[in-house]
């Protein structure tokens, strides 16, 4: 039984996992600034309040959280300001800062806070859950402070992975796909649960050997 850490749980491909993980029999842990009523009663989930793009928060969460953490998965996101405020013409920069303290600073928060945790699984995972919108690769211009902020998240955790590695733990980068969220919308490919599976068969086969991967929610290998 596996340990499991997941942020952003209360709802969409968070939650998904949060409810698969604990149907395979594993502890999770589910975070987010609201918590589910999804996940109330649900055995195997203990629910934590915890706001990423907060230090005071984080501290708070890694303070009450005992023993050794063998996957953590960086699912909190937002998308950022409105799109016609994320423009080469308009840039909500307050909104900008916004997305980056959560979606490229907030996965580092909690990795920081739970490195010696992780550390001390036979194998920590940390996990994640990142956009092709973030790859140099894809010439997309559009959502200018989202594409940022995805882009400086693996950055930040392809260096974690060469850090972490003499740690003996992984890090993995993973696109979610489509999906059919409140961010993805309702004509996306994939429902959560098609996303979340692929994301734990990805997350299972991740070793020190593959550390540092970026790949789809299908396991294939994601251009950088």
């Amino acid at each position: 039984m596996a340990k499991v850490v997941i942020t952003g749980a209360n709802r969409g491909i968070g939650l998904a996992l949060a409810k698969a993980y604990a149907a395979r029999g594993d502890e999770v842990i589910a975070t987010s600034r609201t918590l589910s009523d999804a996940l109330a009663g649900v055995a195997g989930v203990t629910q934590h309040a915890l706001d990423v793009s907060s230090a005071d928060s984080v501290a708070a969460f890694v303070e009450s959280l005992a023993g050794p953490v063998d996957i953590l998965i960086n699912n909190a996101g937002i998308s950022g300001p409105e799109r016609a405020q994320q423009t080469l013409a308009e840039m909500d920069y307050d909104g900008w800062a916004d997305a980056f303290a959560v979606n490229s600073m907030g996965p580092l928060r909690v990795l920081q806070g739970l490195r010696a945790q992780l550390a001390a699984a036979p194998l920590g995972k940390a996990v994640t859950i990142t956009s092709q919108l973030g790859a140099l690769s894809l010439d997309w211009p559009m959502s200018y402070a989202y594409c940022a902020s995805k882009a400086a998240v693996n950055k930040v955790m392809r260096l974690a992975a060469l850090d972490l590695k003499d740690e003996g733990t992984a890090v993995l980068l993973l696109h979610p796909g489509w999906v059919r969220t409140d961010m993805g919308g309702s004509e996306a490919t994939l429902s959560v649960e098609e996303s979340a599976g692929g994301i734990m068969a990805a997350i299972d086969g991740l070793t020190l050997e593959t550390t540092g991967a970026f790949l789809n929610w299908d396991g294939r290998p994601h251009e950088w």
